[in-house]
């Protein structure tokens, strides 16, 4: 046999004992992540059975322990943290509930972090009309889609990585909130500061019915509209008053038009009150708009422009004022989220499935938008398990078969991310 042709048989036997080697860790992963789905189930039933309301601070309490246990347990270094920068809406509860914080630090260099939130939209005592089930190929309960999967699909996701010894990211950092479902006012300067300096966020909403992950939400903003004028008899001498009615018309049709369709931007007034008595000009007019936004940008350019209108009033002697909330920023995609989803598709095609990649904000915003605001890496949203009827009252789930592939695909990317073998 020459030289030449020896030399090429041992490249080739190198370059498959390489492939084989390169394949065997893969398959130890995915016989650990199907080895990881019932301790998964028990975990979201424990989870379920904690009714954990935005505004239930002792159920929040009590959930925000049992996974701050369960992170120590895995190795982290865990805090359980109260908020003391809330942003105040027009919503916002006097007390906000706490967040879990988890570092686990590492031998490489790569920051990853991994977050979900643990309050629902649901009132305590309705757990009973929701409790956890299986029912074939679907788990059923309270909250159990939004977004306790993304809990439990964190917690044996880091105790897989644990189980492999795995330790090569620099460090992996675990938030989960408890206000997202009332547009974290008391987390989302936590989630972005955090997030700022992240290589990858990795947000765990559900994935949907099909297992897509998202590159973009929309952004959700408020309009408050408050007039105030002057009450007197309608009857006898309305000519006395300033009708505080008569303004807000005024204001609310010269600002009908300000939506921009083509490029996500809508402002749609929704509610408004004036008045308390048929016969009283009312000296008070309130009005709401809802919001909507693809970037940032354009609400800093619709606030501007709502200002601006109100000084054209009809009633020169009423006063007219304009409050905005940026409720939740949109989440833009990215050149980096792109790069980072496209190789989850790959990961996925290796269980020969496939996974369709949103790079269109089609409903909502999520925590995911705040982690992005001051970070350059990726931010990667619905990385949770798919499921279907999130905020309803009886069919609330996630799809069973589900579980394996998602925690494969997590634990994949966190172990490639910090070996470089996506960079």
């Amino acid at each position: 046999m020459s030289r030449s042709l020896i030399s090429s048989s041992l490249a080739l036997l190198a370059s498959l004992w390489l492939a084989s080697a390169a394949a065997e860790p893969m398959a130890d992963i995915h016989a650990l992540a199907q080895q990881e789905r019932q301790p998964l189930l028990d975990t979201l039933r424990d989870l379920v059975n904690i009714e954990t309301g935005s505004g239930d601070v002792e159920g929040l309490n009590v959930i925000a322990g049992r996974v701050a246990d369960q992170l120590r347990r895995i190795g982290g270094e865990v805090e359980i943290l109260q908020p003391t920068d809330i942003y105040r809406l027009d919503d916002t509860p006097e007390k906000i509930g706490p967040a879990v914080h988890a570092t686990f630090k590492g031998t490489g260099t790569r920051k990853i972090m991994l977050i979900a939130h643990m309050d629902t939209v649901y009132l305590r005592g309705m757990l009973k009309d929701q409790p956890f089930r299986i029912d074939g190929d679907k788990a059923y309960g309270l909250g159990i889609a939004d977004d306790k999967q993304g809990v439990a699909l964190i917690l044996h996701t880091v105790a897989m990585l644990q189980k492999l010894n795995f330790r090569d990211y620099g460090t992996l950092t675990v938030l989960t909130n408890s206000d997202e479902e009332i547009s974290s006012p008391g987390w989302r300067s936590t989630i972005t500061g955090f997030a700022s300096d992240q290589d990858v966020v990795f947000s765990f909403e559900g994935g949907g019915t099909d297992g897509s992950v998202r590159l973009a939400t929309s952004g959700i903003g408020s309009a408050y509209l408050t007039v105030t004028g002057k009450s007197s008899h309608a009857g006898s001498r309305p000519e006395g008053g300033i009708n505080a009615l008569y303004e807000l018309s005024h204001q609310v049709l010269q600002m009908k038009d300000l939506s921009k369709p083509e490029q996500g931007l809508k402002l749609n007034w929704t509610v408004s009150k004036a008045g308390t008595n048929r016969n009283v000009i009312p000296a008070e007019a309130t009005a709401q708009a809802d919001a909507r936004a693809l970037k940032v940008s354009d609400f800093d350019e619709l606030e501007k422009t709502l200002q601006e209108k109100i000084r054209n009033r009809l009633l020169p002697d009423s006063k007219v004022e304009l409050k905005f909330e940026v409720r939740r920023p949109p989440l833009e995609a990215n050149d980096a989220s792109r790069r980072v989803a496209a190789y989850a598709r790959t990961i996925y095609q290796e269980l020969g499935l496939s996974m369709n990649v949103a790079e269109k904000a089609t409903g909502g915003g999520t925590d995911a938008a705040f982690a992005a605001l001051k970070t350059k890496g990726a931010v990667i949203e619905g990385m949770g398990l798919s499921g279907f009827g999130a905020h309803s009252n009886d069919a609330e789930y996630v799809k069973l078969d589900s579980i394996v592939p998602r925690l494969y695909l997590t634990t994949r990317m966190i172990m490639d991310l910090s070996t470089g073998k996506l960079k």
